[in-house]
């Protein structure tokens, strides 16, 4: 595949937490200033947490491991961006990829995740950091599956009706660091486009998702969100998701103004949000298919040079 340059569903067969507040499906606690971090696993401190991260989230003792890897879920949703993004994400990640959990903490930590996916939106990381962290799950199972056909298939069910009902559209923020629902949901979905035991059928359906998001009316991307939800639709063309004229019709869509704006485009922030967010996302496409190395993407070419001169 293709580096990345721009910086319903059918498939084909082939921790406890240290307190009920924390627990799946929970949202993130709210700690004054000052205040310990309660999604903390029992028995450790944040300077242990520091310790671990000093030493590439290394831990020796099997049993321990699995047990970490299945609590720290619950600081996903902490308001503290070096907790929840510097610790908990990359601590399930670096051991994720490493191989190091078993199969039944990877199902664990599944479910786990899904039902944060789904939790009340408290200060607004929960969901999105679940979308992140669940990547690495369905990119664990891309690499060597472990999830049933059930699990795979309600998994892309999840991702989809996370991405198309995100509204939280904030991104970075100096003290809070980043929320971004639109780019770990399409995260998520990138990794399950890219496992072949998902057929074509179920990936246009993904596709559909990331419409659905590509250009939101009430916000203007400005964190990158339209690169990544290029990355899908980039492998999806990669796996022949779409013929050429499919892809044609497709993209012609997005650069056509929805009706109830068609007449203000230029004169309302609903209609520049439009323009400023479709164009982005055109661009994203154009540039890696265009620039990229996979033949197998420039079957988009046509409908986007058409798009691009379509678009308003």
């Amino acid at each position: 595949m293709k580096k990345i340059l721009a910086l319903s569903i059918g498939l084909a067969l082939a921790a406890c937490s240290p307190r009920a507040a924390d627990a799946p499906g929970a949202p993130e606690t709210k700690t004054a200033a000052g205040a310990p971090e309660t999604c903390i696993p029992a028995g450790k401190t944040r300077a242990d947490l520091d310790a671990l991260k000093a030493a590439g989230f290394e831990i020796a003792e099997d049993a321990e491991r699995q047990a970490f890897a299945k609590a720290i879920t619950a600081c996903l949703g902490s308001a503290d961006p070096g907790l929840r993004d510097g610790i908990a994400y990359e601590a399930l990640t670096h051991m994720l990829r490493g191989k190091q959990l078993t199969t039944d903490t990877m199902k664990t930590l599944l479910v786990d995740l899904e039902a944060k996916l789904e939790a009340p939106e408290g200060q607004g990381f929960i969901r999105p950091f679940a979308a992140l962290a669940l990547s690495e799950v369905a990119r664990a199972d891309r690499i060597e599956a472990f999830l049933s056909n059930e699990d795979l298939i309600g998994l892309v069910e999840k991702a989809q009706n996370f991405l198309i009902n995100v509204q939280d559209y904030r991104g970075f923020d100096p003290k809070e660091g980043w929320r971004h629902g639109v780019a770990h949901g399409s995260d998520l979905l990138m990794q399950l486009v890219l496992n072949k035991r998902i057929d074509v059928e179920a990936v246009d359906l993904m596709l559909s998702a990331i419409k659905v998001q590509v250009a939101p009316r009430t916000h203007f991307y400005v964190n990158g969100e339209s690169e990544r939800l290029a990355r899908p639709v980039l492998f999806a063309a990669s796996r022949g998701a779409l013929t050429e004229a499919e892809w044609s019709d497709w993209l012609l869509l997005l650069a056509t103004p929805p009706p109830e704006i068609a007449d203000k485009v230029f004169a309302s922030n609903e209609g520049l949000a439009w323009k400023h967010n479709t164009a982005g996302f055109l661009q994203a496409l154009y540039v890696n298919v265009t620039l990229g190395s996979d033949k197998a993407d420039d079957v988009m070419i046509k409908g986007l040079d058409a798009a691009l001169k379509a678009l308003p």
